[in-house]
């Protein structure tokens, strides 16, 4: 038997149930797949020839078809002569009985074409699936033939269930294991992955039942509950210190709280209405979140052509104000006073952790949580406080999903909380910073399955200390994505799987605080490629997120750029800058906040407040008597080139 526990499965459904789908997911990650094609006909009949094309252009070109046909006799050697490194896919066995009632053949002892073919998959040294249509669920003719059929296709199902290792029934895309290790457990197709691995990481039977129910849960109401009964880490909140608290206590710094100032009144405006499933936001794709004012922004543009500037104005500093209006709803915005870090803090394993010190990083991340370092002293120049959230680590994403559906939808409402919390606060900015092993390389993978990038040539290099380029760790880094980008060639490429299948906890609660931020009316600074990542991985739940981000600086990394440019943002600056994530939005911060006070306090150029008088714009309207008449041509005072007088 297999690492996954099986060798055998059959796959039941109804019509248009999704079995097919199902059975080809079983045997995805296979390196070569023979399809064993039952149907037959066609040649007279348009609409089951669709139904034939649909299925042949829906399988990799990897995969080889055997043709059964009429021969029911041809599946049942095609299965003898299985070796063990083979991999079949029956569909389906419908087809096959349709073949064995043939009037052609009979008389025949059907029943025993049944048992030689379940015998024949009882003693199969390969892989494999076989999709049959449920008599119950599935349309039967009132006629003796079709009577006969059903009655043929339900023994031939009992037969077989008895001979495979494992038997799924296939419900409107959902599959509920009948028999197996996983028994009962509902699962759709793409929770098949998760409990895969989890039986490869050997957690048993139990295991794997219990990571699929938590996956199948995720699409329900019931996930609400289960969700919120795992445990959640707590971020930690770390207060700013000024400039001055800081030279003032160096010996022993004690943090100084920085007030809050009054939050905008746009941060209590209420929210559009949301979607819930158990009182809690229904987070899926689709989301209808708020949009920035749309008059706003333009407006605000437009009256700093008019305001009293020595030279040209603000430059590509304009974007900021304008991103200001619109998310404050005023043509004349406010500087932000009251910004908050989102310091996420997580890990990955695998080929993308290469060239990574994971003491450097828990060196980096304590010190944030002291007060100190290079995001510390920013953040306190800025009056800033920080949120820093330590989430679990996920594995290896070449190897198969690093986490399941319930951790996406946990850390996904926990970012959505923190987002919120930061609302509630009186804050008026979020900066989303990160900082964990191995980031850098799931940003590029999450990059190239979201937008069809180059992995290669968005994946940042790999800088030790010193300014030495780790070139054998970036290429080890490269091996992973491109294995992790061939591994899940046929997955779903929703945000979910995404996040299930190469972006962890830390992505998930990034994504999960990108769309509580739009949902409370409040603008995030985007910073490195986790943020990006995560707003590719956003905007496929809420478009609205990206109105709701900045990106003040690209940091001169092709990954930023690229996911910037297909998210419709321009980077306001171009500095360059390489500080770390969080960082760098928070040095740039201070200009960003002048730009938009200029803004506010420069008043209207007087030249523009001067009414126009005799010496300066001449009135070309002439009176005159006649009311058709709107305009009439200025007669000239003195003799002009068309006069004869002397």
């Amino acid at each position: 038997m297999s690492d996954d526990r099986w060798n055998t499965v059959l796959v039941l459904g109804g019509i248009r149930s999704g079995k097919s789908a199902f059975a080809e997911a079983l045997v995805a990650d296979a390196a070569s797949v023979r399809y064993v094609a039952t149907a037959v006909g066609g040649e007279d009949d348009p609409e089951w020839r669709a139904r034939i094309e649909t299925h042949q252009q829906r399988r990799p070109q990897s995969w080889s078809t055997e043709e059964t046909g009429a021969d029911p006799a041809r599946l049942i050697a095609l299965l003898a002569d299985t070796k063990p490194d083979d991999t079949l896919l029956v569909d389906d066995l419908g087809g096959w009985v349709a073949a064995v009632l043939d009037p052609a053949r009979q008389p025949n002892d059907d029943e025993a074409d049944v048992a030689a073919l379940a015998a024949a998959v009882r003693s199969c040294a390969g892989r494999v699936v076989l999709v049959s249509p449920e008599v119950g669920l599935s349309l039967v003719a009132t006629t003796p033939v079709g009577r006969a059929f059903a009655d043929a296709l339900g023994t031939t199902n009992q037969a077989l269930a008895d001979a495979c290792d494992r038997v799924a029934l296939v419900v409107a895309g959902r599959a509920i294991w009948l028999s197996g290790p996983d028994a009962t457990v509902s699962a759709s197709i793409s929770d098949l992955s998760a409990q895969k691995e989890a039986s490869r990481a050997g957690l048993g039977a139990a295991g794997a039942a219990s990571a699929g129910a938590a996956s199948a849960g995720a699409d329900s109401a019931a996930n609400a509950g289960a969700a919120e009964a795992e445990p959640v880490a707590e971020p930690q909140l770390i207060a700013p210190v000024t400039p001055d608290a800081r030279t003032a206590a160096a010996a022993d710094a004690t943090p100084q709280l920085v007030a809050p100032s009054a939050a905008g009144a746009v941060l209590h405006e209420p929210t559009q209405q949301l979607p819930t499933l158990g009182g809690l936001v229904a987070i899926e794709p689709g989301m209808d979140l708020p949009m920035p004012d749309s008059d706003a922004g333009p407006d605000a543009r437009d009256r700093l052509v008019n305001v009293d500037f020595a030279g040209a104005g603000l430059g590509s500093l304009v974007e900021v104000v304008e991103f200001a209006a619109g998310t404050q709803g005023t043509t004349i915005p406010r500087a932000w006073t009251s910004p908050r870090v989102l310091l996420i803090a997580g890990g990955h394993d695998g080929g993308a952790a290469a060239g990574d010190d994971p003491a450097d990083v828990e060196r980096r991340v304590a010190e944030v949580e002291n007060g100190e370092g290079v995001l510390s002293r920013l953040a306190g120049q800025s009056g800033a406080d920080i949120a820093v959230l330590r989430v679990a680590r996920a594995g290896a994403m070449e190897d198969g999903p690093v986490i399941d559906d319930a951790a996406v939808e946990v850390a996904l409402r926990q970012g959505w909380r923190l987002a919120e919390a930061a609302a509630d606060a009186g804050r008026d900015l979020l900066v989303l910073a990160s900082i964990g092993v191995g980031t850098d390389a799931v940003a590029a993978a999450i990059s190239a399955a979201t937008t069809a990038a180059e992995a290669v040539a968005v994946l940042p290099r790999v800088l030790r200390p010193g300014g030495r380029y780790d070139d054998e760790a970036w290429m080890i880094r490269c091996a992973a994505v491109r294995d992790t980008l061939h591994r899940i060639r046929q997955e779903p490429r929703g945000a979910k799987d995404i996040l299930r299948e190469l972006g962890g906890a830390d992505l998930a609660v990034a994504t999960g605080v990108l769309l509580g931020a739009a949902s409370r009316r409040l603008p995030v600074l985007l910073d490195g490629p986790v943020g990006i990542a995560a707003a590719l991985v956003a905007r496929d739940i809420g478009s609205q997120i990206r109105h709701w981000s900045l990106l003040p600086d690209d940091g001169g990394v092709e990954l930023v750029r690229q996911g910037a440019d297909v998210l419709g943002l321009d980077p306001v600056l171009d500095l360059g800058l390489g500080l770390g994530e969080g960082a760098n939005a928070l040095a740039a911060l201070p200009l960003l906040r002048t730009a938009i006070a200029l803004a506010a306090a420069a008043p209207v150029h007087p030249a523009l407040l001067t009414e126009p008088g005799d010496d300066g714009l001449t009135d070309l309207i002439v009176p005159n008597d006649d009311e058709d008449v709107d305009f009439a041509e200025p007669t000239p005072d003195g003799p002009g080139p068309a006069t004869t007088g002397e």
